[in-house]
């Protein structure tokens, strides 16, 4: 069974049209019947969309192909980080996109003698641009040097919207972002309900969590999180400037 084929039928067994299933990628519904006709396969990253929309993984689709392969092998240590990044985020996923590709680069042009290019992560213009509501990697961001000012461990920037974290963060200013585990006091890119925030994090010991704003002005924006309250929340990632003291 070719890859076409295994696409229209996980999507027939998870009940979704062509159009549900292109507007949960960010496609377009002629797109999603060129993939499933044969007429043209899926770009890297929106594979990656379709994996998680669908609830499968690379071995589902392929799994003919690596058959037929009786070359192909992995380690144990490679299964380890393939198996790793499949637990991605969308936002991981591309971050990791992204430093292969740039390191690949550098080790061809290393062969090569050519001199080496500086680190490029995506630059994203809205907060929302960095959720999964990107509708095609690739387009829904600029790349972005690794160079100067830039933090050598950011795996992505975003352009920030709003006042809600000024005189730290200003309107329109740019932060830099890595998947470092989140502490209190840091402040974070998250999803909440579908809509992007930049605040800063505090989990108290009962499990409840607070996201506030640095500007105290603006504490009409703070967000509380309870257990089991029924809200959503991811984080993806923390912004890479000191923890600030909290609000008292």
């Amino acid at each position: 069974m070719s890859l076409a084929q295994r696409l229209y039928q996980r999507r027939t067994e998870c009940g979704l049209s062509r159009a549900e299933l292109a507007e949960t990628v960010g496609v377009t519904r002629s797109a999603i019947g060129n993939y499933e006709t044969g007429f043209s396969k899926p770009k890297d990253e929106i594979l990656l969309r379709l994996m998680d929309a669908l609830q499968v993984d690379a071995n589902y689709l392929y799994q003919d192909d690596i058959r037929a392969d009786s070359t192909m092998y992995c380690s144990d240590e490679e299964r380890r980080l393939v198996e790793g990044y499949r637990r991605l985020s969308v936002t991981g996923r591309q971050s990791v996109y992204a430093l292969v590709d740039s390191l690949c680069r550098w080790q061809q042009e290393m062969e090569e003698g050519a001199p080496q290019r500086a680190r490029v992560i995506p630059l994203y213009e809205s907060p929302a641009a960095a959720g999964y509501a990107a509708p095609v990697f690739g387009e829904d961001f600029q790349p972005l040097e690794v160079t100067g000012e830039v933090p050598q461990g950011a795996e992505l920037a975003v352009r920030i919207q709003g006042d809600s974290m000024e005189p730290r963060i200003a309107d329109g200013s740019v932060v830099y972002v890595n998947h470092d585990p989140l502490a209190n006091g840091d402040v974070g890119i998250f999803c909440v309900d579908g809509e992007m925030v930049c605040k800063q994090y505090y989990k108290d010991p009962l499990g409840v969590v607070y996201l506030f704003s640095l500007n105290r002005d603006r504490a009409d924006a703070d967000v509380v999180l309870t257990p089991g309250g029924g809200r959503s929340l991811t984080c993806f990632g923390r912004v890479m400037i000191h923890s600030q003291p909290l609000p008292r």
